[in-house]
């Protein structure tokens, strides 16, 4: 399987959301459809136990959701790295509670569809820093943050990479995808 970290962020590259700049319900339909588009690819939704609260607290409470994001993410194979989480309390969920950079070592080994990584800013820098990143999709808001954590780990080299896909959308928002081709 390909390992794929797919992160909103804003102008400055920040994918830490700590002012209003992101809203998942508000979506054009472009959008929405590449983002469904992008799912129907995706065998494993990865998590941090941050992103995996988050998200448990929100998708699943959503019954008027018209994007059919909260009824994806209702029935996707989900594994949420954490050694404090006893009960996942969401469907499909499986908890890792062992070292996550084996574990997604493993799955990068298992035949089948896309691993998919959103938010979880700490396991996605940790999969970085370890070269078990296959693509990168690159969601950039038209919004400045100025502070916050990165999409790259501030310490890292980060790799070279190479276009695959670009997209924008009405809504401002512009779409890239890359590959790594190797360490600057």
């Amino acid at each position: 399987m390909r390992i794929i970290i797919t992160q909103n962020m804003t102008l400055d590259g920040r994918v830490e959301m700590l002012d209003d700049w992101f809203d998942p319900q508000s979506q054009d339909e472009e959008l929405s459809a590449e983002l469904m588009r992008q799912s129907a690819n995706e065998e494993v939704l990865l998590l941090g136990r941050q992103t995996f609260e988050d998200f448990r607290g929100y998708w699943p409470l959503q019954t008027d959701d018209t994007t059919g994001v909260a009824a994806h993410l209702n029935q996707i194979d989900k594994r949420v790295v954490s050694t404090t989480l006893t009960e996942p309390g969401w469907q499909n969920t499986t908890v890792i509670r062992e070292d996550p950079l084996q574990a997604v070592a493993a799955l990068r080994d298992e035949r089948g569809r896309d691993v998919i990584l959103t938010g979880s800013i700490t396991l996605a820098h940790a999969l970085i820093a370890a070269d078990l990143v296959d693509e990168y999709r690159m969601f950039t808001y038209p919004a400045w943050q100025g502070r916050g954590r990165g999409f790259f780990p501030d310490d890292a080299r980060p790799p070279r990479l190479r276009l695959l896909d670009s997209k924008s959308f009405a809504s401002g928002v512009v779409y890239s995808a890359y590959e790594p081709t190797g360490i600057t």
